[in-house]
């Protein structure tokens, strides 16, 4: 009977209109929603997602929802919506990483931890998992175990760079300066053109008083990323120790220009800790 009634039309019972109209309503919103945050709309996004949900519980829905939470700055919300979708089948490690993220956004390492151990759990090889363990570990200032999971992210993918940026920023941060250069010996080599690891080769150089190589580094960094406030801070404190003081004023003078609300610069470098927080997301946090 359906046969002819789909080849010949035919009248629809109320059952079949009204899940014919929630389809058609489903589509429609999760469209707009999509349109919407590809526009820069977050919170109309956030809208037509939670009402094209609340017609079908679609996991690619909450994916979305996700990321317009996270654009409108709900990142708890966000959050819940990933563990919702974690609990709702296996979990790929794209969505524990973009949990994690979200973690570490909110300061969260607590948190954060958690979902570094369920990632290693759910898969014991993803090289993430661990990155997110020393993200959490670094957060509560146990920098031992954080060195040991950026370890462990290594040995399971050598080409993890972000991983032995952060080994490399900690070893430094603890005085294992041989550690430290043997990452940066990798990352110069294989992620030269990386303004982070340029200003981690110019720290470390300034740790073995090899003042020229540093201002080199110095100089890449600032010609790569002419914005970078730490790379004039620090070289102005290097060029004044050097006796370059018309050089030191002109970083200094840049550095206001950047940054005219600081208090005039010690030019101290930053805390490991301020280092993860700010420059990792050029080295791939996604990364599976």
């Amino acid at each position: 009977m359906s046969f002819w009634k789909a080849l010949f039309g035919g009248n629809t019972s109320p059952e079949e209109e009204k899940k014919n109209n929630e389809t058609r309503n489903f589509d429609l919103l999760k469209y707009d929603g999509v349109k919407a945050l590809r526009m820069g709309k977050a919170d109309y996004a956030v809208k037509c997602f939670q009402e094209a949900l609340r017609i079908s519980d679609d996991l690619e829905t909450r994916d979305y929802l996700s990321q317009a939470l996270i654009h409108t700055g709900q990142l708890e919300e966000a959050l819940q919506t990933l563990e919702e979708m974690r609990l709702s089948g296996q979990p790929s490690r794209a969505l524990m990483a973009r949990m994690g993220h979200i973690a570490y956004m909110m300061e969260d390492y607590g948190r954060l931890a958690d979902i570094a151990n369920q990632a290693a759990e759910a898969d014991d090889s993803n090289p993430h998992a661990y990155y997110m363990a020393a993200q959490a570990a670094l957060g509560t200032g146990d920098y031992a175990t954080a060195i040991d999971r950026l370890t462990t992210a290594v040995k399971l993918d050598e080409s993890r760079a972000d991983a032995r940026l952060l080994r490399a920023q900690t070893c430094m941060a603890t005085g294992n300066i041989d550690d430290a250069l043997a990452d940066a010996e990798w990352l110069l080599d294989n992620t030269a053109d990386n303004e982070d690891v340029l200003l981690l080769a110019a720290r470390l150089a300034v740790s073995q008083k090899r003042y020229d190589d540093a201002l080199n580094y110095y100089n890449n960094v600032t010609e790569a990323n002419p914005f970078n406030a730490d790379a004039y801070r620090e070289r102005a404190k290097l060029r004044t120790e050097t006796g370059d003081p018309a050089g030191a004023l002109e970083d200094m003078e840049h550095l206001h220009e950047l940054m005219p609300d600081e208090t005039p610069a010690n030019g101290e470098p930053e805390s490991v800790e301020q280092m993860m927080k700010r420059g990792n997301d050029a080295l791939n946090p996604f990364a599976s």
